[in-house]
């Protein structure tokens, strides 16, 4: 096989979709414990939300033709026949000159087709007047209007978010079959490597960050992060330790040694794992061109770039799409972007894809893009950024003022 022969960005997508399986193990998750999960199933809607004719106002149920014609200078008038307690089926109906008092979220009394709200009328003894028309349907919800019994409410491959899990919630749905969440381990390397916790650093040291920086998108991701420390540019210490972390969990990521350095063992230690190997070996990208990406024995296995920034732009950019896929997770053709305008000129290599830190602002109802100059090894560009803009290989450059697409990163 050779190594470094670039692929470009799309190139690569293409080919995680192609290469990363997805995880077939499943368990049955209760509803409160199933947040940020992943359907292995779809969900059927097995009745109808709301179950009845409701009201979405606090009001009064009435037949809509009889408000037809009134206004502030001329009211109608009708009888008030009653009223709807919630919680409670109505023993009264809405007939004709009728209006029945009904909260919001009460059931529909027969007879009535809208809800009239109560800043639009007024009850004078029984007398209700009347101060608009409005329109059948007007301010109510009909049965099975949210979700249709028989439906398919969620699909498989769905994030079970807040709001998918009030849905189900809403059905009566108590228990769910979802993928089992993924393990991940995270190895870094590199002589000059120590553990963050270091107080005093000696000549030419670096605290390890990316185990916290890369386990910590990880978890937002639902995944659980093993760390396996760090090791010396040793080949049989890095392939030890790197079989050793590989036999526990579902993906490995390694950091440092992705280069064509002497030192850098980093592909032959991933080689080493199982069949096919790398796939990837060189992104056609700034900043993180010299990225890893395998399969081992069924296994992805990730190998980022040493630097920090460039280590989370790549795992953002990359490393989300290969969890998520193994997850089981149903994935969008591209990661999601916002579009903003561009506050400066940023000049690019044509046949590689640029991504720049930028910080958001929002300027007259749009918002702005404004370019954290910095060397892309520099952590603080990280830290002030709001999210990065992608300058596709294609282009040369992006024009001050130009909408550009920005991938979020809070």
């Amino acid at each position: 096989m050779q190594f470094f022969k670039v692929k470009t960005v799309e190139e690569t997508f293409a080919l995680i979709d192609e290469m990363i399986p997805a995880t077939q193990q499943t368990e049955v998750r209760e509803l409160s414990e199933a947040l940020h999960y992943i359907l292995a199933e779809p969900v059927t809607a097995k009745e109808n939300v709301p179950g009845f004719d409701r009201s979405t106002v606090d009001g009064y149920a009435v037949r809509a033709k009889d408000t037809y014609g009134s206004s502030e200078s001329m009211p109608g008038f009708l009888n008030v026949a009653g009223e709807v307690k919630m919680g409670e089926v109505p023993d009264v109906k809405v007939g004709l000159g009728q209006a029945v008092y009904v909260p919001t979220g009460g059931m529909l009394p027969a007879g009535s087709d809208s809800v009239i709200m109560i800043e639009h009328c007024e009850d004078v003894d029984g007398l209700l007047n009347t101060y608009k028309q409005i329109a059948p349907g007007e301010n109510v919800i009909r049965a099975g209007e949210d979700i249709r019994e028989g439906e398919i409410l969620l699909e498989k491959g769905m994030k079970l978010r807040a709001q998918e899990l009030g849905a189900l919630a809403s059905l009566g749905i108590t228990h769910v079959t979802v993928f089992r969440k993924i393990k991940a381990g995270y190895l870094s390397s590199g002589d000059e490597i120590v553990p963050y916790q270091t107080e005093t650093l000696a000549v030419g040291q670096i605290r390890d960050i990316n185990g916290l920086t890369i386990a910590g998108l990880a978890s937002d991701w639902n995944v659980e992060v093993v760390y396996g420390g760090i090791v010396r540019d040793d080949y049989e210490e890095f392939s030890q330790n790197a079989r050793e972390l590989y036999e526990q969990v579902d993906c490995l990521i390694m950091s440092g040694g992705s280069s064509v350095g002497a030192k850098d063992y980093t592909t032959e230690v991933i080689q080493s794992l199982g069949e096919p190997g790398v796939f990837v070996h060189g992104i056609s990208i700034k900043p993180g061109k010299p990225t890893i990406l395998a399969v081992a024995g069924g296994k992805p296995v990730i190998g980022l770039p040493g630097h920090p920034a460039s280590a989370m732009i790549i795992f953002k950019l990359f490393g989300e799409r290969i969890l998520k896929k193994l997850s089981g997770e149903h994935l969008v053709p591209k990661p999601g972007h916002i579009f903003a305008k561009i506050t400066k000129n940023i000049p690019s290599s044509p046949g590689r894809s640029d991504y720049i830190r930028v910080r958001l602002e929002e300027k007259d109802g749009e918002w702005w893009a404004e370019p954290i100059i910095g060397k892309s090894g520099l952590i603080t560009t990280l830290v002030k950024s709001d999210g990065i803009v992608e300058i596709s290989s294609e282009k040369e450059g992006v024009s001050q003022g130009e909408y550009v697409p920005v991938i979020l990163s809070r």
